[in-house]
């Protein structure tokens, strides 16, 4: 924790490098970053949960994916964080809209390459 006098906050970085060379270097500490192990996100609706990836897998797979051969969840919205990565999605405390049971009428197996 840094003494009060010093910059605008207590419990920030005390200094992020030297003068030369005039960047900031990779093993400083710094903010802002979503984390690796856990990422929460909120508001996300779930259209359809299923057993079979063969039900929405393009032909040749998902790009950079490839092909579910297990249980799956579609998503509305985008999702942070590389792919095959945990994500846990949790309810809002305050929901944005009233939860409508969605209906997933068509889903799309045209190749994405």
């Amino acid at each position: 924790i840094l003494q009060h006098k010093t910059k605008h906050t207590k419990r920030g970085v005390g200094s992020i490098g030297a003068w030369h060379p005039a960047r900031v270097s990779w093993t400083i500490a710094r903010y802002g970053q979503l984390g690796y192990f856990r990422r929460t996100e909120y508001n996300k609706q779930i259209m359809q949960i299923g057993s079979e990836g063969k039900e929405v897998t393009p032909k040749g797979g998902f790009t950079k994916y490839g092909i579910l051969k297990n249980k799956y969840a579609l998503i509305k919205g985008s999702i942070p964080g590389a792919k095959k990565r945990v994500v846990m999605l949790r309810r809002a405390i305050r929901p944005k809209y009233e939860d409508k049971k969605p209906q997933v009428l068509y889903i799309s197996k045209e190749s994405q390459n």
